[in-house]
C-alpha cells in the first residue's frame, strides 16, 4: 500500500512539474522549456527549466513565435509588435521624458534669484548658461534602463528633457524679470 501511495505521489508531482513551466517556441520551431524571468521591449530573459539555479539566458523577441506560460496563457509575437520602429522609440522617449523628468536642479532657482537680486540683464547670464547645458544623467529620472541603452530612445529622451529644462529656466527668468521690473516701478 505504501508503494502505491509513493508511486502515485511521484507520478502526480512529475505531472505537475511538467505543466508548471513556460515554453518558448522559437520561429525555427524549437521549444525551450523555461521559467520566464522578464519580458521587456526587445527581449525575453529566462532560466532553463531543468536548471533553475543556472544562468539567465536572453532571447530577442524577433526570434520568438510564441510563449506558453505555465498558467495556460499564450503570448504570440510577430515582427511588427516585437520591434519598435525608430519613430515609435522617439515618441515613447518624449512621452517618458515629459512624464518622468521634473527639471530639478535645472538652474531655474539660481536664475530667478540672480535676476531678482541684481537685474534682468545680469539674470540672463545664468539663464543662458543653464539652458545651454543638457540635464545631467542623475537628474533625468528615467525609468527603463534597457531603453536608455538604445541610442534613438536615449537621444530623444535627453532632447525632450533638455527642452523641458530650457522652458523651466527661461520661464523662471521671465517671471523674476517681471517681478524685478514691477518692484523697480513701485520703488
Amino acid at each position: 500500500m505504501k508503494k502505491i501511495i509513493i508511486t502515485l505521489i511521484v507520478i502526480i508531482s512529475i505531472a505537475l512539474t511538467a505543466f508548471s513551466q513556460d515554453v518558448i517556441t522559437k520561429k525555427s520551431g524549437e521549444d525551450i522549456h523555461s521559467k520566464i524571468i522578464e519580458v521587456n521591449q526587445t527581449e525575453v530573459k529566462y532560466k532553463k527549466f531543468d536548471n533553475a539555479e543556472g544562468p539567465t539566458f536572453t532571447i530577442t523577441k524577433t526570434d520568438i513565435l510564441m510563449i506558453r506560460y505555465e498558467n495556460g496563457t499564450n503570448e504570440v509575437f510577430n515582427q511588427q509588435d516585437s520591434q519598435l520602429t525608430t519613430q515609435d522609440l522617439r515618441m515613447k522617449a518624449k512621452r517618458d521624458a515629459k512624464m518622468n523628468y521634473k527639471g530639478k536642479k535645472s538652474g531655474a532657482g539660481w536664475t530667478a534669484a540672480t535676476t531678482l537680486v541684481f537685474t534682468p540683464l545680469l539674470g540672463a547670464i545664468p539663464a543662458a548658461a543653464c539652458s545651454s547645458s543638457e540635464p545631467s544623467d542623475q537628474n533625468l529620472n528615467y525609468q527603463e534602463l534597457e531603453l536608455m541603452q538604445v541610442y534613438e530612445y536615449n537621444q530623444a529622451y535627453i532632447e525632450e528633457a533638455h527642452k523641458i529644462k530650457k522652458r523651466k529656466v527661461w520661464s523662471s527668468f521671465g517671471i523674476s524679470s517681471g517681478a524685478w521690473i514691477l518692484l523697480a516701478l513701485l520703488l
